[in-house]
């Protein structure tokens, strides 16, 4: 007796998501730049062969991916966006959240990939790379008796080294964490209050110096085990409750 396969159901798209696709495809390959117009939905109608409230279907799609935005009125129309990880950063949180994964979690990936990028800055060819992350330091020198500007300058510094390791994709992914991190920042700051202290963010750009004369040293091994040390250190610090959940932070 033969084995009868199982049938699979195809999913059609409908017409809002194939406008959708279309319209997006000309937005990521640079045919539309952000700040564009669409054409008017008289035109888009026409050009599609679709129902205005297809179109606007499409519209509502993109408008929930971040890449386009719909102005109401007399002078409104749709124009597209250039975009951004805040959306998938979002997105990623939400997931986070949903699976109940600890932030702690976060805070070791966000680790790892920047362990990665110091090792990569460390190898004796990215002079120009290290002068950047030099003149960051150096702007962020004089933030260090105010505490909510001293920690947006270390979510920069932190990104930086993923984004002048030069790793596209490693900067999207750190991006994403940064977003979780900058909110526990946030928390973190207003938790204390005055109870922040000037010396941690000096202990901190001390570090940072640190780091980037490793660096510049070209010893990658010592760079990496520092920037960890460092790291792990930042983590005891930030989360005294090693439990404490996406939920937490981000709802």
């Amino acid at each position: 007796m033969g084995v009868v396969a199982k049938s699979s159901v195809v999913r059609v798209p409908k017409a809002g998501e194939l406008v959708a696709a279309s319209l997006r495809r000309r937005i990521i390959t640079g045919e539309l730049n952000a700040g564009d117009p669409l054409p008017n939905e008289a035109a888009l109608m026409e050009q599609f062969g679709v129902s205005r409230p297809t179109l606007r279907e499409a519209f509502r799609i993109l408008e929930s991916e971040s890449i386009i935005t719909v102005l109401r009125g007399a002078h409104g129309g749709a124009r597209v966006l250039a975009p951004d990880s805040s959306g998938a950063a979002r997105y990623t949180g939400l997931l986070l959240q949903y699976q109940g994964v600890p932030l702690v979690d976060v805070y070791r990936a966000r680790a790892s990939l920047e362990v990665t990028a110091v090792g990569t800055l460390a190898d004796g060819t990215h002079d120009a790379e290290l002068g950047t992350f030099a003149a960051l330091l150096e702007a962020g020198a004089d933030l260090m008796e105010d505490p909510e500007a001293f920690a947006r300058h270390d979510v920069d510094v932190h990104q930086a080294l993923i984004d002048l390791a030069g790793n596209q994709t490693l900067s999207v992914l750190s991006g994403m964490l940064v977003h979780i991190i900058d909110a526990h920042n946030d928390l973190f700051i207003a938790s204390k209050g005055d109870d922040l202290e000037h010396p941690a963010a000096e202990r901190a750009h001390r570090s940072y110096l640190r780091l980037l004369a490793l660096m510049r040293d070209g010893d990658p091994i010592a760079a990496q085990q520092f920037w960890r040390k460092h790291l792990d250190a930042i983590e005891r610090v930030m989360l005294s409750d090693p439990e404490t959940t996406l939920v937490e932070v981000l709802s």
